[in-house]
């Protein structure tokens, strides 16, 4: 036998390196890696719907995570600082794994989304968050599918028919929530996306 059949292999590297220094391991997340720094920055910088989108800047999760944590409170005025910030926190994984179509997760199966799952649980631990309530889950849901219907016809070239369909047709929403969804579903630069991301985390945090 040869050496190199005998050698053993080299480990696959399964961790990332953030700018905060950290070393985040991908398949085994430690709580200790994780910086709000790094998931403002990393969400501003990552594309919802493949970059498919109108105007001049990408529109980003981060934008989308807001806008969630945004029609969440609205649908439900009652929630308090934890439970906001699950909304805002739903797809910090993306953070550093991306943002995947539903259609390709779909086609992906468990292998993306248990890695997924590890990373949020991290994420929550890291921040003090008890995994959510079976409600608080549907609520985030149910603010995630209306966010993307309004995404969807306002900013990724889907028309309303086709939108119902799929995501179903959104709620009628508080009057004070308009303002919100205008000045959230337009593409904002880099460096806005993460500063506002960071800052509505640090505002719900002081609250919880």
């Amino acid at each position: 036998m040869s050496a190199a059949v005998g050698a053993s292999k080299k480990p696959v590297r399964a961790w990332q390196r953030m700018l905060s220094g950290r070393r985040l391991d991908l398949l085994d997340p430690s709580p200790l890696d994780i910086e709000i720094g790094d998931i403002a920055h990393g969400l501003a910088r990552v594309a919802r719907w493949n970059g498919q989108t109108a105007g001049p800047h990408v529109f980003s999760v981060a934008q989308h995570s807001l806008l969630v944590e945004a029609i969440g409170g609205a649908l439900d005025p009652r929630l308090g600082g934890p439970e906001r910030l699950e909304l805002l926190l739903h797809d910090a994984p993306e953070y550093v794994i991306g943002d995947i179509i539903s259609p390709l997760k779909n086609a992906i199966g468990d292998a993306y989304r248990s890695v997924e799952r590890r990373l949020l649980a991290a994420i929550r631990q890291r921040f003090g968050l008890e995994p959510p309530s079976p409600a608080l889950s549907r609520l985030v849901k149910r603010a995630d599918r209306i966010a993307a219907a309004i995404e969807a016809t306002r900013l990724a070239g889907f028309s309303q028919s086709e939108a119902d369909q799929i995501f179903g047709r959104p709620p009628a929403l508080p009057d004070l929530l308009r303002s919100d969804i205008e000045r959230l579903v337009a593409g904002w630069p880099t460096a806005e996306a993460e500063a506002c991301y960071r800052a509505r985390f640090e505002a719900l945090q002081c609250r919880a």
